[in-house]
């Protein structure tokens, strides 16, 4: 038994009763328990007897002293565990002097618990029986040999600050695999090593080693999951190498941090990992990190990011008697053989919440400059260690790993130290001094392509990442959630049903009154009656209601039904502050019992009375897509209509709120851009689009911690997202956190990656094809953190939409499907009412975003065809994180993260220039009408896709933006004439439309707007046909074009003209008046135009009621 120190602290392991024990003698055996730790035997316990029932009361109480100031320490207690031996005693035979033991078997305690802050546990350990013992191997559905142990100490090994500031690392080294053919079974035995060094109590630092590989042949694949073993040698039962409740579980090569990990390398693994030769280990070891190795830990991370792990090949041999001093001489000419070093990156231990890495990492030959620049590491671990190990292979055995300190170097060792820093101080460089012939050996397990299996894990992350809960209380915090409008089923709705009822009442009334004073007079004339007598026939009926008191009669009729409104759905029953707040709320209040006057009135009349008033109902996707054309022909006034007109109808849309955003981020009014965004994200504060908009803005607004917060929640709640995260990861680059940044990007890659796989896979058995991926899928990957190939157009649909699955490009799509917005409904489509309706027909802006459409079945749309758009050139070009998130910031227009996405693509080892970074870069100079900078970069898209109709159509839009409509023209009729269409034919057929009809090539004009209202039909495009045909002498054809026109919006200017022109040739004298009316209402500003229209009114004799 040790002796304990003063300033020890005991710890305690009793044995309290042993269960189901079998030994080699059937009648009474008598046993007893050896306890064993750190090589240390702590004491033996009294023979008990074995009762007939295999139980025995043994009741033994050992105990060590745990002293961190010399002897055991936390450390130890971490990674060695109490081993607990059950020996039978043999009764004496005749003429024999000592008693005869056997062993039984051996049980392990593992004392990690202590480490972790407890004082007690009591526990159940399985007895490992020894080669040859009469105990039952472990067997599921037996009952097992077993120890009931209890450990404890007098008081917590740490304190409450400790356990928060320390940390436990456990190390695991699976296998070495696809090792040099020179590595064979047959020969001298060797012992296989590797090994690392890590931060230990304090700023020391420690070595951890992992001994006596075992060299295996190929054929099949290692099992799992695998047990994990104990890195101590001269454990007696093969049981107890076993850690309890540890395996190694493996896991696809994707999700592994280190190297070798990419779709390409999967058949090496595959082939390495069931065929060729491999070096088994399978060991965990584990280091206690109190606080100040913590700290230090982490900062040596945060120094070099790759971490040395040394392997190497050292003969296991024992020394001859009287021979040692020679073989020490020899010592330093055999001792290291096939050394070699593979380079951890670690710092993937930095990230937020990460405790584990594990990967494959290849092995190099150790070459001390080459280590030197890579991990700053001065010293070989196995050549400042060299003399234990040989030491501890001299006598057979390898005990625990070593857990001094490294404290000194060899002179061999101080020369090369030497020798490469004097390199690094050199001018000549680094590279060229260690020639590979300095160690052949090492460089065979390149040729090889060797590589371990390694993990780390921590108890803790050393970076503490944020809980969702947490995410989401800060983002409530700062938008607090909208609740959805209560539906008032009772006094609101019941007020708007007595005044309809009041209001049905009252036009009843009315008629009759009507009906009795002027009924006989209606009979006569029918529908011969003119307006001058209707006029005359209403100011009767207005003199009659007054001078009789109906009037007065109806309004106090009315008068309670409005109360009621003002009351139960306004709410308001105190006096107003001040007289503006009350105009105000009269004229709100004016405008709702008029429109529900309308309504009464609607369901009063008879059908027939009805059906002469057609009701057109614009669809949201209708009014979107006729705001983004106001947008891209810079008709912002319009535009803003349309998307306020869909907030009108759908407050509760968090959609809409969005496109708005979107709108005023466009119109550079980030503020209220930032309010939509807002708003989208109180009424549903997961949905992930909202969350890094409203992330965009704060860093445009520069609330970096509130940034933070947004883009953290997203990636919490959707951990798939590739625009998320690399997002995220911009963010950190601008706060120059390069850790941070790393991994935001490393993982939106890996994300990235997983869903290009994914989609090929489902594209394969889709088609037929069920060969895995495995033989390529053909998803190549020269990748680097950035880019993927692949051939699948679902492939490219991975950024970060209100869906997932949208497409790259969705007006191509959008444009297809509405085409049977009007074709596919009876319906006629209901004007937009504008305060501003000055609307112009000419195009003047390009097309620079892609329509954020809103995926909903309805009868308006073939979901199919909109879904599913194919835009030239995305599904054949390789795409990148930045690529993707480029797509998604330029669809919601925030132009000043997409220069810097851009730089990003440009630097990407895999990206760099290509056809649509050359296209995003033209599209945001024509945003800026830098039309030099375009054509310039579109000559170098040109340049690397000439059959790409993006680019023509790009180009034309410049062309057409800068006044070249000869050049325009030319590109246009290229770009329709692919077979392919490009990503915005409607704005392209608007244009080219346009051009023809400058030019008076009517019938081009004609069939070119005709395909774009079969395609997507708007008011431009109908207008534009209803011209050509006009101008083609086609008058029906015009007309109905136009109404067409008028119907989908009656405040254009260049509309009412036309239909004057109209009138005025059929020779209908009212329509013609009326039109002109609007027309000069709404200001019509071609001068030209107007001109044409009085020449012909001057000709006809009528149209123009100030004659």
């Amino acid at each position: 038994m040790e002796q304990a120190s003063p300033t020890g602290k005991p710890v305690q392991i009793t044995v309290t009763d042993g269960y189901d024990l079998k030994c080699f003698k059937g009648d009474s055996p008598v046993t007893f328990i050896r306890a064993e730790f750190n090589q240390v035997i702590l004491g033996d316990s009294a023979k008990i007897t074995v009762s007939p029932e295999g139980t025995a009361k043994y009741n033994f109480t050992s105990s060590f002293e745990l002293n961190p100031e010399g002897g055991i320490t936390l450390d130890d207690l971490a990674h060695k565990p109490v081993f607990l031996t059950v020996t039978e005693v043999l009764p004496k035979e005749k003429k024999q002097k000592d008693e005869k033991t056997l062993m039984l078997g051996q049980a392990v305690v593992d004392l990690l618990p202590l480490v972790e802050g407890e004082s007690s546990f009591e526990m159940m350990v399985p007895l490992h029986p020894v080669p040859g013992s009469p105990l039952e191997p472990l067997q599921s559905g037996v009952k097992q040999c077993s120890l009931q142990v209890k450990i404890s100490v007098v008081e917590p090994l740490l304190t409450a600050a400790q356990i928060l500031g320390s940390n436990l690392l456990k190390a695991t080294l699976e296998a070495a695999y696809s090792v040099p053919e020179s590595f064979i079974p047959v020969g001298p035995v060797q012992n296989y090593m590797v090994g690392l060094q890590v931060p230990s109590v304090g700023e020391k630092d420690c070595p951890i080693f992992f001994k006596n590989g075992t060299l295996k042949l190929g054929g099949e694949r290692e099992p799992v999951p695998r047990p994990k073993k104990w890195p101590i040698a001269n454990i007696v039962a093969p049981g107890a190498n076993n850690i309890p409740d540890a395996f190694i579980v493996g896991g696809p090569y994707e999700e592994e941090e280190g190297e070798l990990n990419h779709p390409e390398d999967r058949e090496f693994r595959n082939q390495s990992e069931c065929i060729k030769k491999r070096i088994i280990w399978d060991l965990e070891s584990r280091r206690y990190l109190d606080p100040t190795a913590v700290v230090s830990f982490q900062k040596r991370i945060a120094d070099c990011r790759l971490w040395p792990v040394e392997i190497t090949r050292v003969p296991l041999i024992t020394a001859p008697k009287g021979k040692a001093a020679r073989f020490d001489k020899a010592e330093d000419e055999n001792q290291l053989s096939f050394h070699g070093v593979a380079y951890v990156n670690m710092v993937p231990l930095l990230y937020p919440g990460v405790k584990r890495i594990r990967g494959a990492f290849r092995v190099y030959p150790y070459l001390d400059s080459v280590v030197y620049e890579k991990t700053k590491c001065l010293f070989s671990l196995f050549r400042d260690t060299g003399h234990h190990l040989i030491q501890n292979n001299r006598i057979g055995g390898i005990n625990s790993p070593l857990s001094k300190t490294v404290t000194s170097k060899n002179l061999k060792e101080d020369k090369i130290q030497a020798s490469s820093i004097k390199s690094q101080n050199s001018d000549t460089p680094l590279e060229t001094e260690p020639s590979l012939n300095h160690n052949l050996e090492g460089q065979q397990y390149v040729d090889a392509g060797t590589y371990i299996v390694l993990e780390i894990q921590l108890n803790k992350a050393l970076v503490p990442k944020r809980m969702p809960e947490e995410l989401a209380r800060r983002v409530k915090e700062m938008i607090p959630p909208r609740p959805p409008l209560t539906r008032q089923t009772g006094g609101a709705q019941k007020a708007v049903s007595g005044y309809h009822m009041q209001i049905k009442n009252i036009s009843r009334a009315i008629l009759d009154e009507y009906y009795r004073m002027f009924g006989k007079q209606v009979a006569r004339l029918g529908s011969d009656m003119d307006s001058e007598t209707l006029e005359e026939q209403k100011c009767q009926l207005n003199y009659e209601l007054n001078c009789s008191g109906k009037y007065f009669a109806f309004k106090e009729q009315l008068k309670h039904a409005v109360v009621k409104i003002v009351r139960e759905k306004y709410l308001k029953t105190t006096p107003f502050e001040s007289q503006e707040e009350l105009q105000t709320f009269i004229s709100e209040l004016y405008v709702f019992l008029v429109d529900q006057m309308h309504v009464a009135l609607s369901q009063t009349m008879p059908d027939d009375v009805q059906g002469a008033a057609s009701t057109v109902h614009t669809s949201s996707e209708q009014l979107r897509f006729f705001a983004f054309e106001a947008e891209v022909n810079e008709n912002f006034d319009m535009a803003a209509v349309y998307y306020e007109e869909r907030l009108v109808r759908e407050p509760q849309n968090l959609e809409h709120w969005l496109d708005y955003g979107a709108f005023c981020l466009l119109t550079e009014d980030n503020i209220k851009a930032q309010k939509c965004f807002r708003k989208a994200l109180s009424l549903n504060q997961n949905h992930i689009h909202s969350l890094l908009l409203c992330g965009i803005m704060a860093v445009l607004m520069e609330n970096y911690e509130q940034a933070e917060i947004f883009f953290e929640d997203a990636t919490c709640l959707e951990p798939t997202n590739v625009v998320a995260w690399t997002l995220l990861g911009l963010y950190y680059e601008i706060q120059n956190n390069d850790i941070r940044m790393e991994m935001a990007f490393h993982e939106a890659f890996k994300q990235l990656q997983a869903l290009v796989f994914q989609a090929q896979i489902t594209k394969e058995k889709s088609t037929g094809a069920v060969e895995y991926a495995e033989e390529g899928g053909k998803v190549e990957s020269s990748l680097g953190p950035c880019r993927i190939t692949n051939g699948s157009t679902t492939a490219i649909k991975v950024e970060a939409p209100a869906e997932p699955g949208a497409p790259l490009s969705v007006l191509d799509g959008f444009v297809e499907e509405s085409s049977k917005l009007r074709s596919d409904s009876q319906e006629p489509v209901l004007p937009v009412q504008s305060q501003d309706p000055a609307s112009s027909q000419k195009p003047s802006n390009v097309f620079v975003k892609e329509i954020p459409v809103k995926r909903e079945v309805s009868k308006y749309q073939d979901s199919s065809t909109f879904l599913h758009p194919t835009p030239y050139g995305v599904s054949q070009t390789p795409t990148t994180i930045f690529m993707e998130t480029i797509r998604f910031l330029m669809k919601v227009n925030a132009m000043q993260y997409v220069h810097r996405v851009l730089a990003h693509e440009l630097l990407c080892p895999q990206g760099g220039p290509s056809c649509e970074y050359y296209l995003v870069l033209a599209q945001t100079h024509l945003l800026k009408k830098d039309f030099a900078k375009a054509e310039e970069y579109l000559q170098q898209a040109a340049q690397m896709d000439y059959l790409n109709p993006n680019v023509w159509g790009v180009k034309g839009h410049l062309y057409f933006l800068s006044g070249n409509h000869a050049e325009a023209k030319a590109c246009y009729e290229r770009t329709i004439s692919f077979v392919v269409d490009a990503s915005e034919m409607h704005f392209i057929f608007l244009r080219l439309g346009h051009i023809y009809l400058e030019e008076k090539q009517y019938e081009k004009a004609k069939r070119t707007y005709l395909q774009a209202c079969k395609r997507s039909p708007s008011c431009l495009t109908w207008l534009g046909l209803g011209i050509a045909c006009y101008r083609l002498e086609e008058i029906t054809e015009a007309e109905d074009a136009l109404s067409e026109a008028n119907a989908l919006n009656n405040y254009n200017a260049e509309v009412w003209a036309y239909l004057a022109l109209v009138s005025l040739k059929a020779g209908r004298q009212l329509e013609a008046e009326q039109a002109y009316k609007y027309t000069m209402k709404l200001k019509l500003k071609d001068e030209a135009l107007l001109a044409e229209i009085h020449m012909l009114q001057e000709t006809v004799g009528f149209g123009n009621p100030s004659f």
